[in-house]
């Protein structure tokens, strides 16, 4: 008999909102040289584990002639990260094109927020532990599908293209009403475990790879197969932060684009620096194995967003059309080749 896993998500749920609400409490503006960051789970942030560990802001900072002040803040879904961001508690947001995009679309003219950078290209597994789920098409009533947040996440956003493409435009939300939001960790020790009505996972590095470790666990999706290589986790900000904070922002963006170099060639010292800045309880060769995989790129510039961004607008999920990539990402002194 299973257990429902609802009582799970739902604590799991509330702690996260109380951590959001304590967010979007009203913060004074600040002045140039302070930047906080949101960041969420999994590998896929490792350039920010990067800049973290060796004070690459602070570093950049002092050559634009300032201090900066950085505060690193882990949350998990988009929707919590976009509240976040647009109540002024953080200035860069680390989330998923899905977010990224809804947000876009919801300052457009306003705040105008935008990417400022992509974290890399990484393929996304969604997995199963029920065997009859060969498909997205097998799912039923009785599984569940945990995302970092429902309907939003870049992961949600996934399965509708995927649902789109397997019954069309009209029915892109059709599995919708079997994902429910369950932070990436906690998602992967239930379907680990078994037991529970979560029966999928929509995940990301290294969660997925932990799961696939147990035989009942295989791969329905994979995300490459669905977009080609494509940048799903991104970076974004408000204009109003951008504009205000020149310096500080550039110092970011020198941050960031170091940390890309030194994360794609040095993979041994990039795990070093994973595990000593997320604690994560990983074996280490483990660990490389999943940094090592050749359709691993730890990059700034994006890569294959635009067919997700054209497909949102199609479906009515966003009301403003991107003419290109280059709407929703800034363009900065060095532009961004990307798409």
């Amino acid at each position: 008999m299973s257990k429902p896993i609802k009582s799970v998500a739902v604590s799991i749920g509330l702690g996260f909102s109380l951590l959001a609400s304590s967010l979007l409490a009203p913060s004074v503006a600040h002045a140039e040289g302070e930047i906080r960051i949101a960041e969420q789970f999994g590998i896929v942030y490792l350039l920010l584990n990067v800049v973290r560990d060796q004070n690459l802001i602070e570093k950049h900072g002092k050559e634009e002639g300032i201090e900066i002040k950085v505060d690193w803040t882990q949350l998990s879904g988009g929707a919590a990260v976009n509240d976040a961001l647009l109540s002024g508690s953080i200035d860069i947001a680390g989330a998923g094109v899905g977010p990224l995009l809804t947000i876009w679309d919801r300052t457009h003219g306003k705040q105008n927020v935008k990417a400022v950078a992509s974290l890399g290209n990484f393929p996304y597994y969604l997995v199963s532990n029920n065997p009859q789920v060969k498909t997205i098409a097998d799912f039923t009533e009785k599984d569940r599908i945990a995302v970092p947040a429902v309907g939003v996440s870049v992961q949600s956003r996934f399965l509708q293209y995927a649902a789109a493409k397997q019954w069309g435009d009209k029915d892109f939300n059709r599995l919708d009403k079997y994902t429910i939001a369950v932070p990436h960790p906690d998602a992967t020790a239930a379907l680990i475990a078994g037991g529970t009505e979560l029966t999928g996972h929509f995940s990301n590095p290294p969660f997925q790879d932990q799961a696939l470790k147990n035989p009942k666990v295989h791969v329905v999706l994979n995300t490459y197969d669905l977009l080609g290589p494509n940048s799903p986790t991104v970076l974004f900000a408000t204009e109003k932060f951008r504009n205000e904070n020149p310096k500080t922002y550039k110092a970011f963006i020198e941050a960031l684009t170091e940390a890309a170099e030194f994360a794609q060639n040095d993979k041994g010292a990039a795990a070093d620096t994973y595990i000593r800045v997320t604690k994560a309880k990983i074996d280490r060769a483990d660990l490389l194995k999943i940094i090592d995989n050749p359709q691993f790129e730890f990059s700034v510039t994006p890569k294959n967003t635009y067919p997700l961004a054209e497909f949102l607008y199609r479906v009515g999920a966003l009301k403003n059309k991107p003419e290109s990539w280059k709407d929703y990402f800034f363009q900065d002194a060095k532009p961004l080749q990307g798409s």
